[in-house]
């Protein structure tokens, strides 16, 4: 069966420019820059999607200026110059490549355990001292309203260098329970001022974020926020149980600068609110709330094995396309991220619209460490 007309291939708009097609590559933590210094491998493994189909490429999670922001000496940096200088030539070549680029600013926050690499004097910080499943723990520093401000200012400077090294715009990290996400849910924030409260009132870290950012890249360079409902530790998590709730979540963000939500489900199928619309996806309600371009993302091109559950365990990768196919017409979404199938097979894409998905190169845990 060939995709070539399928809606995943079509030209569309990403801030002023146009990407060659709706896919994206997600980003997926691999811990290959040696001392957070990404290398010519890295620019190649990029320049590989993006030159087989792939518009728009979203780095791998890259490390904000603060000794805490992540928990291994390989995982990328986007501070000093050797990193930097790094990051220009991986830009570089994915515009050859006819692709566009946006690097992932991320602080693990309390996901981060006390004693990891880079800095294992720098105990994990997170808004209340609290860990991810809700208890206090002595070895995670609560950030202090000072510290709150510095890391809003550190954001905004990995912003301005994202644009001065040539990037086509940004994507902060607010989902699956690192720092971001730790202000915005109940469990981790406990805090009793401006940064804490109810869930409106929770979202003003994340949203200070995009307004400082915004200040430094001005009107024009898109912001991307990635969110989730699900954390790391709990698959089961809910920041917003309705509508209503996902409203107070997402308009502050709106009415401080994101361009786009990139709205990070499990399975890019499943409905978010069953009760309210049996088919709407978080991205669709993430659409319909913000009248914002969406990105959605959740096992598009892995094989069943990765399927929600066994009643699903006949669905194809064929029909999860179709799926998508219908809810990109129907106005639900924008761009498609794709992970774990692109992270094995750089062609994925080519392939895929070329009618060879049976030449794909396959996923496994096993195979990863090798996967160029």
């Amino acid at each position: 069966m060939e995709f070539a007309g399928h809606t995943l291939f079509q030209s569309v708009p990403f801030g002023n420019e146009w990407l060659a097609s709706r896919l994206v590559m997600a980003p997926m933590t691999r811990i290959f820059s040696k001392e957070g210094v990404p290398g010519e491998n890295v620019a190649q493994y990029y320049r590989k999607r993006a030159e087989n189909g792939i518009g728009l490429i979203i780095t791998e999670g890259t490390a904000i200026n603060h000794p805490a922001a992540v928990m291994h000496a390989d995982i990328p940096r986007f501070y000093g110059e050797d990193a930097l200088n790094g990051w220009a030539n991986v830009v570089n070549e994915v515009h050859r490549a006819g692709g566009k680029i946006i690097p992932q600013l991320w602080h693990v926050g309390a996901a981060r355990k006390a004693g990891s690499e880079p800095n294992i004097e720098a105990p994990p910080v997170s808004p209340s001292g609290f860990t991810l499943r809700g208890s206090r723990n002595e070895k995670i520093n609560a950030l202090t309203k000072e510290e709150v401000t510095a890391l809003i200012d550190t954001y905004a400077e990995a912003a301005a260098n994202a644009k001065r090294i040539g990037f086509d715009g940004i994507e902060l990290h607010g989902a699956h329970g690192y720092l971001i996400d730790q202000f915005f849910w109940e469990v981790t924030n406990k805090r009793n001022d401006e940064y804490g409260g109810d869930l409106g009132e929770r979202t003003k870290f994340a949203a200070d974020i995009v307004r400082a950012c915004r200040k430094e890249v001005g009107p024009n360079f898109p912001i991307v926020f990635r969110y989730s409902q699900w954390k790391g530790t709990d698959y089961h998590a809910k920041l917003a149980k309705n509508s209503k709730e996902l409203e107070q979540l997402l308009t502050p963000l709106v009415e401080a600068g994101v361009d786009i939500f990139h709205c990070s489900t499990r399975r890019i199928w499943e409905p978010e609110f069953k009760d309210e619309d049996p088919s709407l996806t978080l991205a669709g309600w993430t659409k319909r709330i913000t009248k914002k371009p969406t990105i959605a993302v959740g096992s598009v091109g892995i094989n069943r094995a990765y399927l929600s559950n066994q009643d699903n365990d006949h669905v194809t990768i064929e029909d999860n396309l179709k799926i998508v196919d219908e809810k990109i017409k129907a106005g639900e979404f924008d761009y498609v991220a794709v992970g774990r199938a692109l992270l094995a097979d750089s062609e994925w894409a080519v392939k895929l619209k070329n009618g060879k998905l049976d030449q794909v190169l396959h996923y496994t845990k096993e195979s990863e460490k090798y996967l160029i």
